[in-house]
């Protein structure tokens, strides 16, 4: 596969929303003989929509999370994690960053966003590549490998904490767990 050339995209110094070099590798350039009935399926998502949505269950191990596959490569911008919410308000909100990342818009990575959600802000926080293989399952197969940028995206608690501020509630620090390379706080505004 080869590695996506990246160019900065216009938008904020700190954003990590980039084109990508449209000779990328992906599923979709597999044959569908070589592919079996639930990955033609999960392609063909991303042939009709431009991507799709897996969402994993809560468990023993952590809570329940929702991921993109097709970002990167459909719009040249990360794919997207966000955990806790419902499969059906995940996907919603990750319908709503699609359509607007497809009209143009860059979302900024590490500041306060206002308007993802409607009324609560958010953050975009990259993930960390050690955090791929427990994640991102079906987008490491699409891609094959890790070779494309994922973004966490973090709700408040009902006080407008984050997790990385004083006096966030303890039991919603368990609700979105810390996915990005060295921490929250070095990821954010850099």
């Amino acid at each position: 596969m080869k590695t996506p050339a990246e160019v900065t995209a216009p938008g904020p110094r700190n954003s990590a929303w980039t084109l990508i070099d449209s000779r990328m590798r992906t599923a979709l350039d597999l044959p569908a003989d070589k592919l079996d009935a639930l990955e033609q399926a999960f392609v063909a998502q991303i042939r009709e929509h431009g991507w799709h949505s897996t969402s994993v269950l809560e468990d023993d191990e952590g809570p329940g999370f929702t991921y993109t596959t097709g970002f990167w490569v459909s719009l040249g911008v990360p794919e997207v994690m966000v955990f806790t919410l419902s499969a059906e308000v995940a996907h919603d909100t990750l319908w709503d960053v699609y359509r607007e990342a497809k009209g143009g818009r860059r979302f900024p990575i590490g500041v306060r966003v206002p308007d993802i959600f409607a009324n609560v802000d958010s953050f975009l926080i990259p993930v960390g590549k050690q955090h791929y293989a427990e994640y991102l399952g079906w987008s490491r197969w699409f891609y094959g490998g890790d070779e494309f940028s994922c973004v966490q995206l973090l709700w408040p608690d009902k006080q407008g904490r984050f997790p990385w501020q004083a006096g966030v509630e303890q039991s919603y620090t368990r609700l979105q767990p810390d996915v990005s390379a060295a921490g929250w706080t070095k990821a954010l505004s850099q």
